[in-house]
């Protein structure tokens, strides 16, 4: 990082970095443990040790939190990381919602704010974004320096060049040059895009329905329609990021490529899948009375047949999209996300066997596990990931 003195590894300076690095890594994912117990555990010898607690305690990147007894009945001081030394901000942005949190760095969510977004303009939101922001970080009863990094979800795919989101038309405005330079004037430095459907995938891998799959994908489906991949641990985004926009998948009545005009702004799938196709569908079907996604499923679980008889369409459309999926990167497992998660206890019956019925691929298809929370808990944990390595930068650094 800009600012910060990295000794040689080679020197006895760069070589205390590492051991203190090693020392901390070991607190923050094993749990509080005492000299001993880092010794073991490290493979440094206890004095080592020592010296490496001693300068992550003077840098508040570790403290004590305890005692406990050894075989001899004798106290050992208990050491953890300090998950005050640094916060992490996260935003989810929506068609219809926006939702901010901040975490300590031990995963605490010390302050969450859920928000409609009635922004109909790019300026409007990027204002309501900072404005909610703010407002939850002081929530948390701290100040923007307390933010380490700050992670953005939202749909499209985020371009360098023109500093902006590609591929979102659910969000007017939001591909205009310079916007991703108005988000980070709101928000503060150490911004981080992303894709929200791919930071779901990274929430479910990690504290999810995904735990512990090598090759994944996790769809999301509520005002609009995307897939978030990851394969080894790792997120797939392509050559350009646009890895896992599968609403632009084809579908239905395609317009031939000899008539004129620009491809459409939403995809054929997006159009077909979406939340708003279940309402669609439901009308078309004779139930007048459907308002949203939510409401048709609430009357097809209460045995409403027009309403059971569209939930089954979308299963059908569903599927179509799971085996063009499957068919591509053959994952071992679909997790389906975003407000139609929500209602898996309806479709993954009747996907799983429309699947059957028209491929030899029939990958998993589970519900996911942490519903609206997908976004905000996988730009957590992305964010917590730079976190850690900035904070002991800086803090060792300026020790």
């Amino acid at each position: 990082m800009v600012g910060v003195d990295t000794p040689p590894v080679g020197t006895p300076a760069g070589m205390r970095k590492i051991n203190q690095r090693a020392v901390l890594d070991l607190l923050r994912r094993g749990g509080p443990a005492t000299r001993p117990q880092v010794a073991k555990d490290t493979g440094l010898s206890k004095p080592t040790v020592s010296q490496a607690l001693l300068a992550l305690e003077a840098a508040g990147l570790a403290r004590p939190t305890g005692h406990t007894s050894t075989g001899t009945g004798r106290s050992a001081v208990l050491y953890e990381a300090d998950p005050t030394a640094g916060y992490v901000l996260g935003v989810d942005i929506g068609r219809e919602h926006i939702r901010v949190a901040v975490s300590d760095l031990g995963r605490t969510m010390v302050a969450r704010r859920d928000e409609r977004n009635t922004a109909r303009s790019g300026n409007a939101l990027v204002s309501a974004v900072g404005k909610i922001a703010a407002d939850t970080i002081s929530d948390a009863g701290l100040t923007a320096d307390d933010i380490v990094v700050r992670v953005l979800g939202s749909p499209g795919v985020a371009d360098p060049a023109r500093r902006c989101f590609r591929h979102a038309p659910n969000l007017p405005g939001w591909g205009r040059a310079g916007l991703l330079d108005d988000l980070e004037a709101v928000l503060g430095p150490e911004l981080m895009v992303e894709n929200d459907a791919n930071l779901t995938a990274v929430g479910e891998w990690e504290s999810g329905a995904a735990r512990g799959a090598s090759v994944f994908g996790c769809i999301t489906i509520g005002t609009g329609v995307g897939m978030g991949m990851m394969v080894d641990g790792q997120v797939f985004r392509g050559a350009t990021g646009a890895a896992g926009e599968i609403g632009y998948l084809p579908y239905g009545q395609l317009r031939s490529a000899d008539e004129p005009g620009e491809p459409p702004a939403r995809g054929h799938l997006e159009e077909a899948t979406a939340a708003q196709s279940v309402v669609r569908g439901a009308r078309e079907l004779g139930l007048g009375s459907a308002k949203s996604a939510r409401e048709v499923f609430r009357l097809a679980r209460e045995g409403d047949e027009l309403a059971q008889r569209a939930v089954e369409a979308e299963a059908d459309r569903l599927a179509y999209t799971v085996a063009s999926v499957a068919a591509v990167i053959d994952p071992e497992l679909i997790v389906l996300g975003g407000g139609m998660g929500t209602a898996a206890d309806l479709l993954l019956e009747p996907i799983d066997r429309a699947l059957r019925a028209f491929t030899p691929l029939v990958p998993a298809v589970v519900q996911g596990e942490l519903g609206e929370d997908g976004v905000l808990t996988g730009a957590i944990s992305v964010g917590l990931r730079a976190a850690e390595g900035l904070v002991f930068e800086r803090r060792v650094g300026a020790a």
